[in-house]
Protein backbone atom coordinates (compact mmCIF):
# COMPACT_ATOMS: atom_id res chain seq x y z
CA UNK A 1 0.00 0.00 0.00
CA UNK A 2 1.66 3.77 -0.87
CA UNK A 3 2.80 5.54 2.10
CA UNK A 4 -0.24 8.27 1.83
CA UNK A 5 -2.23 4.73 3.32
CA UNK A 6 0.28 3.83 5.62
CA UNK A 7 0.80 6.83 7.35
CA UNK A 8 -2.20 9.40 6.81
CA UNK A 9 -1.30 11.65 9.09
CA UNK A 10 2.04 11.91 8.05
CA UNK A 11 3.66 14.87 6.25
CA UNK A 12 3.58 16.60 2.59
CA UNK A 13 2.29 20.08 4.27
CA UNK A 14 -0.73 21.03 6.01
CA UNK A 15 -3.65 19.15 5.89
CA UNK A 16 -7.29 20.79 4.44
CA UNK A 17 -9.85 20.95 6.70
CA UNK A 18 -12.61 18.74 4.79
CA UNK A 19 -15.54 18.65 7.71
CA UNK A 20 -17.19 21.59 6.20
CA UNK A 21 -20.56 20.95 4.97
CA UNK A 22 -23.32 22.74 3.45
CA UNK A 23 -26.43 22.80 5.17
CA UNK A 24 -28.76 19.47 4.16
CA UNK A 25 -27.63 19.26 0.99
CA UNK A 26 -25.99 15.54 -1.05
CA UNK A 27 -22.64 16.68 -2.37
CA UNK A 28 -22.89 16.05 -6.26
CA UNK A 29 -19.53 14.47 -7.30
CA UNK A 30 -17.96 16.28 -9.71
CA UNK A 31 -14.93 15.13 -12.20
CA UNK A 32 -14.78 18.44 -13.96
CA UNK A 33 -11.51 18.45 -16.01
CA UNK A 34 -8.21 19.32 -14.15
CA UNK A 35 -6.38 21.72 -16.26
CA UNK A 36 -3.57 24.13 -16.55
CA UNK A 37 -0.60 21.72 -15.82
CA UNK A 38 2.77 22.07 -17.61
CA UNK A 39 4.58 19.73 -16.28
CA UNK A 40 5.36 17.18 -13.58
CA UNK A 41 5.34 18.19 -10.01
CA UNK A 42 6.50 15.33 -7.95
CA UNK A 43 5.32 17.87 -4.12
CA UNK A 44 1.52 18.23 -5.59
CA UNK A 45 1.96 14.24 -6.89
CA UNK A 46 2.80 13.62 -3.01
CA UNK A 47 0.71 16.05 -1.48
CA UNK A 48 -1.94 14.96 -3.34
CA UNK A 49 -1.21 11.16 -2.88
CA UNK A 50 -1.13 11.14 0.68
CA UNK A 51 -4.85 13.52 0.64
CA UNK A 52 -6.26 11.03 -1.03
CA UNK A 53 -4.71 7.90 0.65
CA UNK A 54 -5.64 9.95 4.31
CA UNK A 55 -9.18 10.71 2.96
CA UNK A 56 -9.97 6.40 1.87
CA UNK A 57 -8.65 5.58 5.82
CA UNK A 58 -11.54 8.72 6.74
CA UNK A 59 -14.43 7.40 4.84
CA UNK A 60 -13.40 3.34 5.46
CA UNK A 61 -13.52 4.92 9.64
CA UNK A 62 -17.01 6.48 8.94
CA UNK A 63 -18.14 3.01 7.05
CA UNK A 64 -17.08 1.66 10.76
CA UNK A 65 -18.77 4.42 12.67
CA UNK A 66 -21.70 3.83 10.93
CA UNK A 67 -21.72 0.18 11.04
CA UNK A 68 -21.90 0.83 14.84
CA UNK A 69 -25.08 2.93 14.80
CA UNK A 70 -27.06 0.41 12.76
CA UNK A 71 -26.35 -1.66 15.58
CA UNK A 72 -28.47 0.53 17.94
CA UNK A 73 -31.50 1.03 15.40
CA UNK A 74 -34.88 -0.44 16.98
CA UNK A 75 -32.90 -0.77 20.09
CA UNK A 76 -34.11 1.64 23.22
CA UNK A 77 -30.89 3.69 22.66
CA UNK A 78 -32.43 4.76 18.87
CA UNK A 79 -33.35 8.37 20.04
CA UNK A 80 -33.09 11.82 18.14
CA UNK A 81 -29.05 12.03 19.25
CA UNK A 82 -28.45 8.75 17.36
CA UNK A 83 -29.75 10.03 14.14
CA UNK A 84 -28.69 13.11 14.56
CA UNK A 85 -24.73 11.53 14.49
CA UNK A 86 -25.98 9.71 11.66
CA UNK A 87 -26.85 12.69 9.67
CA UNK A 88 -23.48 14.26 10.72
CA UNK A 89 -21.16 11.87 9.91
CA UNK A 90 -23.33 11.39 6.16
CA UNK A 91 -22.37 15.08 5.62
CA UNK A 92 -18.79 15.27 6.17
CA UNK A 93 -17.88 11.99 4.42
CA UNK A 94 -20.01 12.79 1.76
CA UNK A 95 -18.15 16.21 1.48
CA UNK A 96 -14.93 14.14 1.95
CA UNK A 97 -16.12 11.62 -0.86
CA UNK A 98 -16.35 15.21 -2.99
CA UNK A 99 -12.91 16.20 -2.23
CA UNK A 100 -11.28 12.74 -2.83
CA UNK A 101 -12.97 12.78 -6.22
CA UNK A 102 -11.80 16.07 -7.00
CA UNK A 103 -8.28 15.02 -6.19
CA UNK A 104 -8.16 11.94 -8.50
CA UNK A 105 -8.52 14.34 -10.74
CA UNK A 106 -6.82 16.65 -10.38
CA UNK A 107 -3.60 13.98 -9.27
CA UNK A 108 -4.46 12.26 -12.86
CA UNK A 109 -3.33 15.86 -14.56
CA UNK A 110 -0.43 16.03 -12.61
CA UNK A 111 0.92 12.32 -13.56
CA UNK A 112 -0.11 12.75 -17.24
CA UNK A 113 3.71 14.49 -16.65
CA UNK A 114 4.90 11.50 -14.70
CA UNK A 115 6.31 7.89 -15.37
CA UNK A 116 4.53 4.63 -14.96
CA UNK A 117 4.88 4.08 -11.46
CA UNK A 118 2.92 7.03 -10.92
CA UNK A 119 0.28 6.25 -13.34
CA UNK A 120 -0.07 2.75 -11.17
CA UNK A 121 -0.27 4.12 -7.38
CA UNK A 122 -2.87 6.32 -9.07
CA UNK A 123 -4.51 3.58 -10.56
CA UNK A 124 -4.24 1.67 -7.28
CA UNK A 125 -5.90 4.95 -5.36
CA UNK A 126 -8.78 4.97 -7.85
CA UNK A 127 -9.20 1.30 -7.07
CA UNK A 128 -8.70 1.69 -3.15
CA UNK A 129 -11.32 4.96 -3.19
CA UNK A 130 -13.73 2.86 -5.40
CA UNK A 131 -13.93 -0.14 -2.28
CA UNK A 132 -14.54 2.17 0.83
CA UNK A 133 -17.06 4.09 -1.41
CA UNK A 134 -18.85 1.21 -2.54
CA UNK A 135 -18.96 -0.34 1.16
CA UNK A 136 -19.89 3.44 2.53
CA UNK A 137 -22.94 3.45 0.20
CA UNK A 138 -24.13 0.16 1.49
CA UNK A 139 -23.86 1.00 4.78
CA UNK A 140 -25.36 4.16 4.43
CA UNK A 141 -28.43 1.85 2.36
CA UNK A 142 -29.04 -0.34 5.40
CA UNK A 143 -29.40 2.43 8.11
CA UNK A 144 -31.84 4.43 5.82
CA UNK A 145 -33.61 1.05 5.31
CA UNK A 146 -33.69 -0.33 8.87
CA UNK A 147 -34.58 3.55 10.56
CA UNK A 148 -37.78 3.73 7.48
CA UNK A 149 -38.70 -0.19 8.76
CA UNK A 150 -38.76 1.11 12.64
CA UNK A 151 -39.98 4.17 11.66
CA UNK A 152 -42.46 2.28 10.03
CA UNK A 153 -43.35 0.08 12.94
CA UNK A 154 -43.85 3.04 14.50
CA UNK A 155 -46.46 4.62 12.61
CA UNK A 156 -48.23 1.24 13.22
CA UNK A 157 -48.27 1.19 16.61
CA UNK A 158 -49.19 5.00 16.51
CA UNK A 159 -52.54 4.18 14.09
CA UNK A 160 -53.20 1.24 16.78
CA UNK A 161 -52.72 3.83 19.49
CA UNK A 162 -55.00 6.17 18.00
CA UNK A 163 -57.76 3.44 17.27
CA UNK A 164 -57.67 2.35 21.16
CA UNK A 165 -57.38 5.91 21.97
CA UNK A 166 -60.61 6.73 19.97
CA UNK A 167 -62.73 4.21 22.15
CA UNK A 168 -61.82 6.43 25.42
CA UNK A 169 -61.97 9.48 23.81
CA UNK A 170 -64.96 10.31 25.30
CA UNK A 171 -63.57 9.95 28.94
CA UNK A 172 -60.66 11.27 28.54
CA UNK A 173 -59.99 13.19 25.17
CA UNK A 174 -58.42 16.08 26.71
CA UNK A 175 -55.54 14.46 28.11
CA UNK A 176 -55.19 11.73 25.77
CA UNK A 177 -54.93 14.44 22.37
CA UNK A 178 -52.30 15.81 24.78
CA UNK A 179 -49.86 12.90 24.83
CA UNK A 180 -51.35 11.51 20.94
CA UNK A 181 -50.16 15.48 19.74
CA UNK A 182 -46.49 14.98 21.76
CA UNK A 183 -45.92 11.69 20.35
CA UNK A 184 -47.08 12.82 16.76
CA UNK A 185 -44.58 15.77 16.60
CA UNK A 186 -41.75 13.22 17.58
CA UNK A 187 -42.96 11.11 14.74
CA UNK A 188 -42.99 13.78 12.52
CA UNK A 189 -39.75 15.13 13.44
CA UNK A 190 -38.49 11.58 13.20
CA UNK A 191 -39.68 11.32 9.85
CA UNK A 192 -37.52 14.46 8.90
CA UNK A 193 -34.40 13.32 10.35
CA UNK A 194 -35.06 9.57 8.47
CA UNK A 195 -35.55 11.46 5.19
CA UNK A 196 -32.87 13.69 5.70
CA UNK A 197 -30.45 10.93 6.09
CA UNK A 198 -32.23 9.10 2.92
CA UNK A 199 -31.65 12.44 1.27
CA UNK A 200 -27.79 11.81 2.62
CA UNK A 201 -26.89 8.88 0.05
CA UNK A 202 -24.92 9.68 -2.86
CA UNK A 203 -24.87 7.85 -6.06
CA UNK A 204 -21.80 5.59 -5.97
CA UNK A 205 -22.61 4.35 -9.60
CA UNK A 206 -22.30 7.81 -10.92
CA UNK A 207 -18.86 7.55 -9.13
CA UNK A 208 -17.67 4.36 -10.55
CA UNK A 209 -18.68 5.47 -14.03
CA UNK A 210 -16.38 8.42 -14.29
CA UNK A 211 -13.97 6.04 -12.10
CA UNK A 212 -13.61 3.45 -14.74
CA UNK A 213 -13.54 6.15 -17.33
CA UNK A 214 -10.36 7.20 -15.51
CA UNK A 215 -8.54 3.82 -15.25
CA UNK A 216 -9.87 3.30 -19.31
CA UNK A 217 -8.13 7.05 -20.45
CA UNK A 218 -5.02 5.52 -18.03
CA UNK A 219 -4.74 2.40 -19.82
CA UNK A 220 -4.77 4.10 -23.87
CA UNK A 221 -2.04 6.68 -22.44
CA UNK A 222 0.17 3.99 -21.14
CA UNK A 223 -0.62 2.37 -24.74
CA UNK A 224 0.34 5.50 -26.72
CA UNK A 225 3.54 6.40 -24.31
CA UNK A 226 4.77 2.74 -25.04
CA UNK A 227 4.13 2.78 -28.68
CA UNK A 228 5.84 6.23 -29.64
CA UNK A 229 8.65 4.73 -27.87
CA UNK A 230 8.60 1.65 -30.45
CA UNK A 231 8.69 4.54 -33.49
CA UNK A 232 11.34 6.44 -31.93
CA UNK A 233 13.55 3.41 -31.28
CA UNK A 234 13.00 2.63 -34.96
CA UNK A 235 13.80 6.07 -36.16
CA UNK A 236 16.81 6.38 -33.99
CA UNK A 237 18.20 2.44 -35.88
CA UNK A 238 17.12 4.02 -39.34
CA UNK A 239 18.97 7.14 -39.00
CA UNK A 240 22.33 5.25 -37.92
CA UNK A 241 22.13 3.17 -40.76
CA UNK A 242 21.79 6.33 -42.67
CA UNK A 243 24.80 7.88 -41.29
CA UNK A 244 26.56 4.75 -41.59
CA UNK A 245 26.22 4.48 -45.64
CA UNK A 246 26.97 8.57 -45.79
CA UNK A 247 29.93 7.63 -44.31
CA UNK A 248 30.69 4.59 -46.36
CA UNK A 249 29.99 6.88 -49.33
CA UNK A 250 32.17 9.60 -48.32
CA UNK A 251 35.00 7.37 -47.63
CA UNK A 252 35.11 5.94 -51.65
CA UNK A 253 34.35 9.53 -52.82
CA UNK A 254 37.94 10.62 -51.05
CA UNK A 255 40.31 7.12 -52.51
CA UNK A 256 38.52 8.38 -56.14
CA UNK A 257 39.48 11.73 -55.79
CA UNK A 258 42.95 10.79 -54.49
CA UNK A 259 43.52 7.90 -57.57
CA UNK A 260 42.47 10.69 -60.03
CA UNK A 261 45.16 13.08 -58.40
CA UNK A 262 47.96 9.95 -58.48
CA UNK A 263 47.46 9.26 -62.25
CA UNK A 264 47.29 12.91 -63.07
CA UNK A 265 50.75 13.59 -61.41
CA UNK A 266 52.02 10.45 -63.10
CA UNK A 267 50.70 12.31 -66.72
CA UNK A 268 51.96 15.62 -65.92
CA UNK A 269 55.78 13.61 -65.33
CA UNK A 270 55.61 11.85 -68.33
CA UNK A 271 54.38 14.88 -70.39
CA UNK A 272 57.30 16.48 -68.59
CA UNK A 273 59.93 13.78 -69.84
CA UNK A 274 58.93 13.94 -73.02
CA UNK A 275 58.91 17.77 -73.52
CA UNK A 276 62.59 18.04 -71.77
CA UNK A 277 63.68 14.98 -74.00
CA UNK A 278 62.68 16.62 -77.19
CA UNK A 279 64.08 19.64 -76.68
CA UNK A 280 68.05 18.26 -75.56
CA UNK A 281 67.25 16.67 -78.87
Amino acid sequence: MSQALNNPAGGGGPRRDYGATAENTTPEVSFASAGGSSGFSPTEFMTLSEDIGHNITAVHSSSKQLEKQLKLINTPREQAALREKVHSINMKTNARIQTTSQDLQRLQAVVRHGDKQQRLQLEKLTQEFQGVVEKYSSTQKRISTAMRQTLRQAQESEHESEALAREELLQQQRLEEAGLQQEHDLLVERQRQVEQIESDIIDVNQIMTKLSGLVHEQGEQLDFIENTIERTATNVEEGASELAKAARSRQSYRCKILILLVIAVIIGLVVTGIIVAKLNS
